[in-house]
C-alpha cells in the first residue's frame, strides 16, 4: 500500500468527513426502517458495522474505489452505512477518472430497477427511505464531479499563468539578447575603426623609423588620440551595460553619430593615409536618426575593412537619396597596389571572417533596408539602401 503524506488541511478534511458520516448515522438511526424480527445481537452488530464504516472513511485517500465498492455491497445488508457510502462515492467522483466513476455509479444504482419494479408493493416508509438513499448517492456523485471539474479548472488556470510567466521571461530574455547583440555591434564598429587607425599609424612608424621628427610626432599624436578615443568609446559601451543596474548613462544619453559626421570620419581615415573620395551626403533634409546612424556605421565598417584587408587601395564613398526615395550608401575600393595583393581582396575577406559584414547586414535589416557586399572589378563593393520616409 503506497504511503500518502497528509497535510494538516488533509487531516482536518478527513476528520470532518468522519464526523459527518458518524453524525449522519446517529441522526438517521431513528428514521431507518429496521426489520422487527432482528434480535438485539443483530442490531448491535449492525451498529458496530456502521461505526466501522465511519472509521473506514479515514482510508478514502488510499483506497477510494475499493472502499466505495465494499460500502455499497455492505450497505445492502447493513442499515447504518449511508453516511460513509456517501463520502466514499464522493471521493471516487472527485479524484478518479470518469470511467472509474461511471463503474462505481453503475454499482450504486444497480438495485434501482428492482426497486422501481417493487415500488407499488413496497411499504411507504421503506419506499421513502430507498428514494432518499438513491437521491443522496446521486447528490454525492454530482458534488464530487463538480469538485473534480473545479480542481481541473484551477489547475488549468494555474498552468496558463505559469506558461504566461515563462513566456514573459522568454520575451525578456530575447530582449536582453537583442540588446547585447546591439552593444556587440557598437563595440565592433567603433573600436574596430579606432584600433585600425592606431594600427596603421603604428605600422608606419615601425617601417619608417627614419621619418622626420615632425612626421613621427604627428603619427604619435594620432596614435595617442586614437587610443584615447577608443578608451572613451569603450567606457561608453560599458556604461550602457551598467545602465540596466541603475548606473552609467542611459541609452538616450549616449552621443550617437549622424549622417553629417561622415565628413569627419573620412577626414580621420585620410589622416591615416587613406585615399578616399566622398560624394555626398545630400544637402538639405537630415534623415531620421536611425537611418543616419546606420549609414554612418556602414561607411565606418567598410573603411575599417579596407584598412585591414586592402591597405593602400583607393576608396570611393557615395551617399545619395532623399525623403521618399530612400538613402543609398555605396563604398567601393579598387584593386590595392602591390603584386602580393590578390584581386578581389577587399572588405569581406581576411582574418575578420566576415563578422563585420554580417553585423552590417543585420543593421540594415533592423533599419528596414538591405545591404549587399561582393567582389567587384578587382576590388570590393558594399551597397546599402535604407528607407527615408517623405
Amino acid at each position: 500500500m503506497r504511503r500518502i503524506h497528509r497535510t494538516r488541511r488533509d487531516w482536518a478534511v478527513d476528520l470532518g468527513l468522519f464526523l459527518f458520516a458518524a453524525c449522519f448515522a446517529a441522526i438517521s438511526s431513528q428514521s431507518i426502517p429496521v426489520a422487527q424480527d432482528l434480535g438485539p445481537g443483530w442490531r448491535a452488530a449492525d451498529q458496530v458495522v456502521g461505526g466501522l464504516g465511519c472509521a473506514a472513511v479515514l482510508l478514502r485517500r488510499r483506497r477510494p474505489v475499493e472502499l466505495a465498492v465494499v460500502l455499497l455491497l455492505a450497505g445492502s445488508q447493513a442499515h447504518y452505512l449511508t453516511g460513509p457510502t456517501m463520502v466514499a462515492v464522493f471521493t471516487v467522483a472527485a479524484t478518479r477518472p470518469w470511467k472509474t466513476t461511471a463503474w462505481v455509479a453503475a454499482l450504486a444504482f444497480a438495485p434501482l430497477p428492482v426497486f422501481l419494479w417493487q415500488l407499488a408493493d413496497m411499504p411507504e416508509e421503506r419506499a421513502g427511505a430507498a428514494v432518499t438513499y438513491f437521491a443522496l448517492i446521486a447528490g454525492s456523485i454530482g458534488w464530487g464531479l463538480f469538485r473534480r471539474s473545479r480542481q481541473q479548472l484551477i489547475a488549468s488556470l494555474r498552468e496558463r499563468a505559469e506558461l504566461a510567466e515563462a513566456d514573459a521571461e522568454s520575451r525578456a530574455e530575447r530582449a536582453r539578447g537583442e540588446a547585447r547583440e546591439e552593444i556587440a555591434r557598437e563595440m565592433h564598429d567603433v573600436l574596430g575603426h579606432r584600433l585600425s587607425l592606431l594600427s596603421v599609424h603604428a605600422g608606419a612608424l615601425e617601417f619608417n623609423s627614419g621619418a622626420p621628427r615632425a612626421e613621427i610626432e604627428r603619427a604619435a599624436g594620432v596614435i595617442r588620440e586614437s587610443a584615447h578615443l577608443a578608451l572613451h568609446d569603450l567606457r561608453e559601451v560599458i556604461g550602457v551595460l551598467r545602465a540596466g543596474s541603475g548606473s552609467g548613462p542611459a541609452e538616450g544619453e549616449r552621443p550617437q553619430p549622424e549622417l553629417a559626421d561622415l565628413a569627419r570620419l573620412v577626414a580621420e581615415a585620410r589622416a591615416a593615409g587613406g585615399r578616399i573620395e566622398l560624394a555626398g551626403p545630400p544637402a538639405g533634409a537630415e534623415p531620421p536618426p536611425l537611418v543616419g546612424r546606420t549609414a554612418y556605421r556602414i561607411v565606418q565598417e567598410a573603411l575599417t575593412n579596407v584598412r585591414k584587408h586592402a591597405p593602400g587601395a583607393a576608396v570611393g564613398v557615395r551617399v545619395a537619396g532623399g525623403p521618399g526615395d530612400g538613402l543609398t550608401v555605396e563604398v567601393r575600393n579598387a584593386r590595392p597596389p602591390g603584386p602580393d595583393q590578390a584581386p578581389g581582396a577587399g572588405a569581406g575577406a581576411g582574418a575578420g571572417g566576415g563578422q563585420g559584414l554580417i553585423g552590417l547586414v543585420e543593421r540594415a535589416r533592423l533599419a528596414g533596408g538591405e545591404l549587399t557586399a561582393a567582389p567587384a572589378e578587382g576590388g570590393f563593393r558594399v551597397h546599402a539602401w535604407l528607407p527615408w520616409q517623405g
